[in-house]
């Protein structure tokens, strides 16, 4: 059984558990639980065990990817389902009148089953050294396991029939007509053996010794629901309170069907009778009683599906519950033991992940421009989750056992750990760029107009190519990967350029040397963001052309002589290089039309302060000249009054 079951897990790879993901809601009343409960029929259908469906629900529920009320109609449609095996193995009752009816016997076509797996197991082999055979293991798996139920029911029942002259077998039968007796019994042999199916089974081999009689396999069976159980309480050990009352569902489902069943048919039996419960039964016999305890208790309590959930919760309360990390509980240990569903979880992560990157580097780049300290905390906080992020995702990924996952999954984990390391490092230089920035503003570091507009284009340019490289991961898209690489040869062309430009700035005065530090930290960090980028990017080719012989590491993934790859790298150039250069002309131009006002303003001024001057000497001159005709005339009048005064004298 466990081998058939393991075979159909793998067939199915992490299809049956995305469909138990997905398809358990709908927006119309009732609808969802119906499509719950069809769902949780036919997969315990398939892989034959209502104890590793329920399991599988409780880490769903545990990593938040299912409500209680959601998985509460699938633990009912579960219990179903684990009926099936009982129905295979009512086939040992058909006669044997005609050959068609003999091949249908499990004593016939057992060893056909067992040797058709064998030969098919032998192909896929030989074909799983080309990559290729892994399905038709898991087919021949599913075969051989099936044999093998067949065949060990029959050898069973041979050993038993000589039990049927056993008077002291016949007599520990009669003791389990007594519904304590025969409900305990059913209980501790499932617990023991971990299966109803497989108990259920046993009893069904023992009725070929003619002693089992529906008094004394009524309460087994109903035992057996019972013992069940054991297996999911112990599976919902660690697990967050949500995923234990999934566990408590189950329990509370089958507890309730046991007393629903013990009430009615033995009220019955202690005062009317029931005739039957005298008579032998068969394999098909009990496979009908197994079905009938399921069918009925889940149609009745399925309509109370939200009553059980409220139940549960009152049972199991959720006051001191706390989850530290809620990202990091969606990496849940108990969906390893659905590998589809663990590595879904992983992308989505790595999802989270990339958001925290591209938030961080919008800040980071900001902060060149215009500094504020308490962006600091917002950028270490993210860098804290990105690197935590890796080591989680390293760890995790490596415990998914890889046997149990398909091709393409098998290449998404190693996509996964190959760029794990490249996010991490991204969000390390977007840190390097925000410490830049601080220095830029501690030492008062100024740029030039020419130097800031360039770091701005090569700031853009690694903005889009994050953009393109986690937006190609996410939606799995090769034209976003390959746009990629083109636009990466742009980024290396920006920086040959700007180190450049500044190299002339320095010598004609127009930048420092501390801003010169500066602008190369800072393109270096962008360069190095894009180099990760690209190593992303070719992962992601290599991962969804599907071609092995494409090596990321060590060769190149594209051909860069594609008509298309020089389109984008044309592009890219006008976009970016183009763009840039132009600017810087438009401000030479600029410069040399400023300074050529600027020198005629100067020589205006010039003039006029000459003009000016000459103003001021004239006065100076004219006032000297007045003041001479003044003393003069001064000088004269003295002269006159001696004169006179001489006259005056001589005459006197």
């Amino acid at each position: 059984m466990n081998l058939m079951g393991a075979s159909l897990k793998k067939l199915a790879g992490a299809g049956m558990e995305k469909i138990l993901q997905t398809l358990t809601t709908s927006k119309k009343k009732g609808i969802g639980e119906l499509k719950g409960w069809g769902l949780g029929l036919g997969v315990t259908g398939i892989i034959q065990s209502s104890a590793a469906t329920t399991i599988m629900l409780i880490g769903f529920v545990n990593a938040g990817i299912m409500t209680l009320s959601q998985a509460i109609p699938v633990v009912y449609g579960s219990n179903i389902g684990s009926t099936v095996t009982a129905q295979i193995l009512r086939l040992g009752d058909l006669g044997s009148g005609s050959l068609v009816l003999q091949l249908l016997k499990p004593s016939s076509f057992a060893p056909m089953l067992v040797s058709v797996g064998a030969i098919i197991f032998i192909i896929g082999d030989i074909k799983l050294r080309f990559r290729s055979g892994r399905k038709l293991i898991d087919i021949s798996g599913i075969l051989v396991g099936l044999g093998t139920l067949f065949y060990g029911m029959t050898a069973m029942e041979e050993v038993f029939i000589p039990l049927k002259e056993s008077a002291s077998f016949r007599n520990l039968f009669l003791s389990f007509n007594n519904p304590f007796i025969g409900i305990l019994t059913g209980l501790i042999l499932t617990a023991v053996i971990q299966s109803s199916s497989a108990s259920v089974g046993i009893l069904q081999a023992l009725s070929a010794t003619g002693s089992v009689t529906y008094g004394s396999a009524v309460p087994i069976i109903i035992g057996a629901n019972i013992g069940k159980c054991f297996t999911i309480l112990l599976g919902s050990i660690g697990a967050n309170k949500q995923a234990k009352r999934v566990a408590l569902s189950y329990l509370l489902f089958n507890i309730a069907g046991a007393l629903f069943f013990v009430a009615v048919i033995y009220a019955i039996y202690y005062t009317v009778g029931i005739p039957i419960f005298e008579n032998p039964v068969n394999r098909g016999n009990i496979a009908n009683l197994h079905l009938a305890f399921n069918l009925i208790i889940s149609i009745i309590l399925l309509p109370f599906s939200d009553k059980m959930a409220d139940l549960t919760a009152r049972i199991i309360k959720d006051d001191d519950e706390v989850i530290a990390d809620d990202e990091f509980r969606h990496l849940d240990d108990m969906l390893l033991k659905t590998p589809g569903i663990a590595l879904t979880q992983c992308k989505n992560l790595m999802s989270v992940m990339a958001e925290k990157i591209q938030e961080n580097y919008v800040i980071a780049t900001g902060l060149i421009t215009e500094y504020n300290t308490g962006h600091f905390d917002k950028l270490s906080e993210n860098e804290d989750f990105i690197d935590k992020c890796e080591t989680v995702l390293s760890e995790y990924i490596v415990k998914i056992d890889r046997k149990r996952l398909t091709i393409d999954n098998i290449s998404m984990a190693n996509a996964m750990l190959n760029t794990i390391g490249d996010y991490e490092r991204i969000g390390d230089y977007c840190m390097n760029i925000a410490y830049t920035a601080k220095e830029i503003n501690d030492n008062k570091v100024v740029f030039s107009r020419k130097g800031l507009k360039e770091i701005r284009s090569m700031m853009e340019a690694t903005e889009q190519m994050l953009t393109l490289t986690f937006s190609a991961v996410e939606n799995s898209s090769t034209n976003k990967a390959f746009s990629v690489l083109p636009l990466g040869k742009m980024v290396d062309e920006l920086k040959r350029l700007i180190e450049a430009h500044h190299v002339d700035r320095l010598q004609t005065g127009d930048c420092g040397v501390q801003g010169g530090v500066a602008l190369y930290d800072i393109t270096n960090s962008l360069q190095r963001i894009c180099l990760h980028s690209k190593s992303i990017a070719k992962n992601a080719i290599t991962r969804f052309s599907r071609d092995e012989t494409l090596d990321p590491l060590h060769g190149s993934v594209i051909d860069k002589k594609n008509e298309e790859y020089v389109e984008l790298e044309k592009y890219y150039y006008q976009k970016y290089i183009e763009s840039m250069l132009n600017t810087n002309d438009d401000q030479s131009e600029d410069n040399k039309e400023s300074d050529s006002q600027e020198v005629k303003d100067k020589k205006e001024k010039i003039k006029n302060k000459k003009t000016d001057k000459v103003e001021k000497t004239e006065k100076k001159s004219d006032k000297k000249e007045k003041n001479s005709d003044k003393k003069k005339e001064k000088k004269d009048k003295k002269e006159k009054t001696v004169k006179k005064e001489k006259s005056d004298k001589k005459e006197k």
